[in-house]
């Protein structure tokens, strides 16, 4: 089974991110789309168009990713979609929290081929 993120554009203009398990994410924008559920929040907001997603092999890593991701600024979620890590870096910074030196999923994620990650092959 795959495993996805994904960040759904709304027709007002609005961001929507969600999951699916699945082979297929398509399928799940179209049932946005199609107003499978009248109590979601997409509804009152279609049509919506697919801006990102990201498939995932491990359930647990794509609910926590979702969450992060649902926590994010508009102006973070475009910068991820853009790819401008830099920007996102900026963004991500906290104002009262010290600096985190360690590279963590999102980098990962972002950065698979890195040859400074000691985890790449």
């Amino acid at each position: 089974m795959q495993f996805w993120v994904y960040l759904l554009q709304c027709a007002d203009g609005k961001y929507y991110v969600g999951s699916h398990r699945g082979s297929d994410v398509d399928a799940r924008v179209w049932e946005h789309n199609e107003g499978i559920n009248p109590k979601a929040f997409t509804f009152s907001r279609r049509p919506v168009r697919l801006l990102w997603c990201g498939e995932f092999s491990d359930p647990a890593e794509m609910v926590s990713f979702e969450r992060q991701m649902k926590g994010w600024t508009r102006a973070k979620k475009e910068a991820f979609v853009q790819g401008d890590w830099e920007g996102l870096k900026a963004l991500s910074k906290s104002r009262t929290a010290p600096p985190v030196r360690e590279k963590g999923r999102f980098y990962k994620l972002t950065h698979p081929d890195d040859p400074e990650d000691g985890d790449s092959a």
